[in-house]
């Protein structure tokens, strides 16, 4: 089975949405998306023979990249491909001379942090209420996560 990464581009955003809307409960709007390509931000999208099963959104700036908006599709969750995609951006960043990579991640979604800690990413602080929940009523924290690239 052979995987390719490939830059996102604006062509992309339509298939990109639908894994995008398929992943958040809260979802970027297309308008979101199409602003993240370019300049300061880039992101790649991973490649299984024809099908694209995920993709990543970062930004960098003053030595410093954000993780802004990893998916994998919900039928391709759980094999490994989240791991692909992390890894091709922090190897990114790196390209990019960034020494430091921040993310935010809901406190409820451990999965999601199991990957970051498995990367080295470490809790730096936390922001109450900063996501809407799931449910519509009410916000859950999200915990904020970095990593010193070497």
């Amino acid at each position: 089975m052979s995987f390719t990464f490939e830059p996102v581009s604006h062509a992309d955003v339509s298939h990109l949405m639908a894994i995008e809307n398929a992943c958040h409960s809260h979802p970027w709007t297309e308008k979101t998306f199409s602003s993240c390509i370019g300049g300061r931000y880039f992101g790649f999208y991973l490649k299984i023979e024809d099908d694209i099963v995920g993709f990543y959104i970062g930004e960098h700036v003053a030595g410093e990249a954000t993780l802004m908006d990893i998916c994998v599709a919900p039928e391709h969750q759980g094999k490994g491909y989240g791991n692909k995609l992390l890894s091709h951006f922090i190897n990114q960043s790196k390209k990019l001379n960034n020494n430091k990579v921040f993310l935010e991640v809901r406190a409820k979604n451990i999965s999601a942090q199991m990957l970051y800690m498995n990367h080295g990413f470490c809790e730096i602080s936390r922001r109450t209420g900063y996501y809407p929940s799931a449910s519509g009523f009410g916000y859950e924290d999200a915990i904020v996560m970095s990593l010193v690239l070497s």
